[in-house]
């Protein structure tokens, strides 16, 4: 079951991937396009061209999950990046994942101030 937390990265694919690909296509791209290791337990998002439909794999230690959602109507957005780099993939955090699964518009999404723990360096 996918359960999404901070403690898992999800390494979001910033190329329209063919939605016919299936697990052992998607750990080629991971593989290669991304640089990877799809056993380790991260989400890997992929999302199609017309961006209506939207895949996320996973090893969940005895074997690959993959989770797909079509939407009906509207589309899901790709993530907002900082600066545009030579990568082809991004890691974005659970809340963000969150928000583009359920279709929020990211730029119109205002965070209040949270209390964090200072980094220990």
């Amino acid at each position: 079951m996918l359960y999404l937390n901070n403690k898992i990265n999800y390494h979001f694919y910033m190329q329209p991937v063919d939605m016919r690909k299936g697990v052992f296509k998607l750990c080629g791209l991971v593989a290669t396009q991304m640089n990877a290791t799809v056993v380790s337990g991260d989400v890997f998002v992929f999302l199609a061209r017309h961006k209506r439909k939207i895949k996320l794999l996973q090893w969940d230690g005895d074997g690959f999950a993959l989770y797909e959602k079509q939407l009906s109507k509207g589309n899901f957005e790709w993530p907002l990046v900082e600066a545009a780099g030579l990568s082809n993939s991004t890691i974005v955090n659970a809340k963000q994942l969150h928000i583009i699964l359920q279709g929020i518009i990211q730029s119109s999404v205002n965070y209040k101030k949270r209390y964090q723990l200072p980094t220990v360096k």
